[in-house]
C-alpha cells in the first residue's frame, strides 16, 4: 500500500525532469529563449537544474519502493 504513493510521485518527478530537459534542450538547439524577459544563460542554466533536480527526486522516490 506504501510503495504505491512512491510509484506515482517517482513517476511524475521523472517524466517531468525528463520533459523540462527535452523542452529545454530543443529551445537553445533552435536559438529560442527558454523564458521570455531574462537573461538567456540564466533561465537555460535555472531550467536545467530544476529538470535534474526532478529527475534525481524521481529516482529517489521510485529506489524507495
Amino acid at each position: 500500500m506504501e510503495s504505491g504513493p512512491a510509484i506515482f510521485a517517482g513517476t511524475v518527478f521523472a517524466l517531468f525532469g525528463a520533459g523540462l530537459l527535452t523542452w529545454t534542450t530543443t529551445r537553445l538547439r533552435h536559438g529560442r529563449p527558454v523564458a521570455h524577459g531574462v537573461s538567456p544563460v540564466a533561465s537555460a542554466t535555472l531550467a536545467t537544474v530544476a529538470g535534474v533536480v526532478a529527475l534525481a527526486l524521481g529516482a529517489w522516490c521510485l529506489t524507495r519502493v
